[in-house]
Formats: structure tokens, sequence, C-alpha cells
């Protein structure tokens, strides 16, 4: 593909070959489109999501991403989150800080199968700490998964997002694993499904084109008719726009509440 901007001109080309020409409007929707996917994959080689922290932790994950998921957090309005995979515990701290916002107390599990000294300390001694509660082990291990399900009350409302090992076999695992406690009407999300769009740069793997979590969310949700793969819809928007500059494509699983 070969992509001519003329900022004159305000014209966005692209010649995919073969003859097929598309000119559009550089600030036309179209473009916006293309030139937002474009920039999420540069931006994942150069780790820009690399460059943030909150509440003083680092997050690593895209900012668009973190706004769509506060707005299901708000919507949701959950008792418990559970996050596999740990690192810095940026996400942790986020959720927990939402949820404290909200005036909602509730509970966050971290489960990572490496809680690295440092970042258990500066978890462990964070102003949120209390809300935290942090499981070692692999996430998809009968005895971690036990031990998760053993921190869930009968009458919580449970969110999962998954953010550990991204492979399609183990993220389908987690699914099957930490499916059963999300409550109808909240979200299991496998994020990071834009692996499947960054074999081709230089820090990506030939094999994410089909090795990815939104290849194991959408084996899931063909087996799991209770689920349904659909993105949030957004609760604002007075632009033009219908897609998300996400790095988390198809990854929304949604518990259908019942008799839907």
């Amino acid at each position: 593909m070969h992509i001519t901007i003329d900022t004159d001109a305000r014209r966005f080309t692209i010649d995919e070959g073969g003859g097929k020409v598309r000119t559009l409007d550089l600030y036309g929707r179209d473009a916006f489109e293309v030139i937002s996917s474009l920039w999420l994959k540069t931006g994942w080689n150069q780790k820009y999501s690399y460059t943030f922290t909150w509440l003083g932790r680092p997050i690593i994950q895209h900012p668009e991403d973190l706004v769509r998921l506060q707005e299901v957090i708000y919507n949701v309005a959950p008792d418990v989150i559970v996050e596999t995979g740990v690192a810095h515990g940026g996400s942790l701290v986020f959720h927990a800080s939402l949820l404290k916002a909200m005036g909602h107390g509730g509970r966050v599990i971290g489960v990572d199968v490496e809680i690295r000294p440092h970042n258990r300390h500066a978890l462990e001694t964070h102003v949120l700490a209390p809300m935290i509660t942090l499981i070692d082990g692999d996430s998809v291990d009968a005895e971690t998964v036990a031990a998760v399900r053993g921190l869930i009350g009968p009458s919580d409302k449970v969110l999962v997002v998954l953010d550990s090992n991204h492979t399609t076999g183990h993220v389908l695992a987690e699914l099957e694993g930490y499916h059963p406690i999300v409550t109808p009407g909240s979200y299991i999300v496998a994020t990071d499904g834009i692996m499947r769009d960054l074999y081709d740069v230089p820090r990506g793997r030939r094999e994410w084109r089909e090795d990815n979590p939104a290849a194991a969310a959408e084996t899931f949700a063909a087996n799991h008719p209770e689920f349904v793969l659909e993105s949030p819809a957004w609760l604002f928007n007075e632009s033009e726009l219908e897609r998300p500059v996400t790095c988390w494509p198809r990854a929304w699983l949604r518990r259908r509440a019942s008799g839907s």
C-alpha cells in the first residue's frame, strides 16, 4: 500500500496496487480512520503506551482504551474488578481509583505469574492498597482461578480484564476459567487484539497474525452464546466517527442479561 498526503489539496490518496486507488478528503472520517490505524501501529512500535503513569504507577495502555474502560466501569459499577497481568500495577491503581471516586467501595484483584518485589512493594504501600489484593500464580492454573473465585461474594458484580500472556491458547484458557464469575450485563475483556495487525512492524512477530487475543475472543464467543462480542456503545458522540482508536479490537465480551 502506498499513501500520498497532499496538505495543499487536502487529499489523502491510497494506492493498494492492481490499479485500485482511493482518493479521500484528508480531513474526512475515512482518512482519519486509515491514519489512526497507521498511527496505532507506529505508536506501538515506538512504545508510546510506555510513557504514562496513573497516580504514580506506570500504566502501559493506550489512553483512549483507558477512557473507554472508565466509561464501562462507571456504567457497570462493579463491586470487584479482576485483572490478569500486573506488571507495574498501574491498571490496578486505575481500577481502584475509579471505584473509590465513584464512592462505591469495591475491590481490585490482580493476578500475575511473577509480581516483582519492587512492584509489589509499590502497590502494597500505595494510598489505594487497602482496595487491592495481589495473587501470585499462573492465571490459568486451577488453584489460581479457585483463589480468585474465593474472593468473590455471591452478590458481587464482577468485571474481568485479561492482560497477561496474549497467545490465543492462553487467553482462551483464561476466558474459560474466569467467565463464570462475570455477572450479567458486565464484561470480560481480552485486551491487545491489535497484535493481529502488528505482525509486520519491526517489533512484531509473524505468528501474531493468527495467534492473538482477538482470535481467542472470537472462538470463545462462538462457543458461549451467553456472551456477545461487541464494543461498548459510546455514551457521548458529537462527531461523525463510529470506530474507536483502540489497541483492543474484538476484545469486549458482554454477558447477556437473563432472557436477552
